[in-house]
């Protein structure tokens, strides 16, 4: 079957790609902005991609197209399946029908993390030999590759509550029916689709309506918003995690990157590993939690999150020159932006310490979480922001009351020589954007050699 996917580059378009050409299609499809990782997965794999969206990729036309949901009316492609009639699917709907049918899948949700917990589940299952599948925004260094089909019943999905499709306007969690599920943390997010915080917990709501009631749902206990969701009614079994919760961690380093494990007040264990920050050591308990429903002994499975990698774009390490490290983070939340310096100071100490940021997600490019910006840098020595044209908002004038010495930057070569005149070397660098940020990561290494 040959199947072609509009906006193939995004994270979970480029996933499925892959699971398609697993299960032997023909698979070709096109984005407006190619760019790594996925760009460079997906050509690793031999699927073909087309810059832009010009309908002549549709000639011949493919047996269905899968549209991402990225793309709404009016795009070229679209208006053009829709005028000659061809079979469209969304995403999660061709993912449910094609893969997850039958499968025992264990769903990580929530505002921040689910792509760093969805890689420790799969790597957790993997270490104990049960060869998952899995479908992760994003690319696990312990696979280095962001989805498979697995062996097993068992098949790991990052649940996101973004919606399906410009026809679908369902969270892409709800088609997942999972029988495990972790529900990470619940925050207000994606202002462009939901207008409020409650509106969230709906949809989070309507996923808890579909686990069954031989399943396990997994949550923290410090999270009012979750608190409610399970209070709309939840005929689930349900684990907790964190602060006078069933699964809890007892810290031995203060950046998170060793800690004991109990489990309703009984020693499981120690983890040892390379990741920091409490939003890590609350991942993994989740983890932990989700991979005992499916039989993975607590021993074992902390054994694996020991070997963890991590996932690229999540803290990667990605240069050192002259004594000087480039990390690159996908944090774009006020809150994902605290909680991953945070770690990192506990893990540097008094090391200097420059965060360049690029308010690029919808929900910021409307401003929804401005307020919460000059906050969240506060671990940060010297933050350096960027603002392109278009933002729409005034970034200068909402970080100028930041405690933290600030840059408002309109281009990438005003950023990157902020940042030759501030660093040196014993400095760390962190690039947070939920994009490919032109290339940044490159360049900035380049003009400090």
């Amino acid at each position: 079957m040959h199947i072609h996917i509009l906006g193939i580059c995004g994270t979970f378009m480029g996933s499925l790609a892959v699971l398609a050409k697993e299960l032997g299609h023909h698979v070709t499809g096109s984005d407006a902005n190619v760019y790594p990782p996925m760009s460079t997965q997906l050509q690793a794999q031999g699927i073909e991609l087309t810059q832009g969206y010009d309908p002549s990729q549709l000639d011949p036309a493919p047996d269905v197209v899968v549209i991402g949901n990225a793309l709404s009316r009016g795009n070229p492609a679209v208006e053009y399946v829709l005028n000659k009639g061809l079979p469209y699917v969304s995403g999660p709907q061709w993912l449910a029908d094609h893969v997850l049918q039958g499968r025992w899948v264990l769903a990580v949700a929530g505002t921040h993390g689910k792509t760093t917990t969805s890689s420790m589940l799969a790597w957790v299952l993997e270490h104990a030999g049960m060869a998952p599948g899995f479908l992760i925004g994003g690319v696990p260094q312990n696979f280095a590759v962001s989805a498979r089909l697995g062996v097993t019943p068992f098949f790991v999905v990052e649940a996101d509550e973004y919606d399906s499709a410009f026809f679908d306007k369902r969270s892409k969690f709800v088609h997942y029916r999972p029988r495990t599920a972790i529900l990470n943390n619940l925050e207000f997010d994606h202002a462009d689709i939901f207008p409020d915080l409650s509106a969230i917990e709906r949809q989070f709501h309507h996923l808890v309506r579909t686990i069954p009631s031989e399943g396990l749902v997994i949550h923290p206990t410090t999270e009012p918003a979750l608190q409610r969701v399970i209070e709309m009614g939840c005929w689930t079994p349900v684990q907790t995690t964190g602060e006078g919760g069933q699964w809890q961690a007892r810290l031995l380093s203060e950046d998170g990157s060793r800690f004991e494990v109990l489990f309703d007040g009984v020693m499981q264990g120690t983890v040892e590993w390379d990741m920091t920050g409490q939003h890590n050591v609350a991942n993994a308990l989740a983890t932990l939690a989700a991979a005992r429903h499916v039989g993975v002994v607590p021993n074992l499975a902390i054994d694996g999150l020991s070997a963890f990698k991590s996932v690229k774009r999540r803290m990667e390490k990605v240069a050192e020159v002259h004594g000087i490290t480039i990390y690159d983070d996908f944090a774009h939340h006020p809150t994902a932006i605290a909680t991953t310096l945070d770690g990192l100071r506990k893990r540097i100490g008094d090391a200097p310490l420059i965060a360049v940021i690029e308010p690029r997600s919808n929900s910021m490019k409307l401003g929804a979480h401005r307020d919460g910006l000059p906050q969240s840098v506060v671990q940060a020595d010297h933050v350096v922001w960027y603002a392109p044209a278009n933002l729409g908002w005034d970034l200068a004038a909402t970080v100028a009351s930041s405690p933290v010495p600030t840059k408002v930057c309109d281009s990438l070569e005003a950023i990157i020589a902020e940042v030759k005149a501030q660093v040196k070397p014993g400095a760390h660098v962190v690039i947070m954007s939920n994009g490919g940020f032109g290339g940044l990561h490159g360049k900035l290494a380049d003009a400090l050699q």
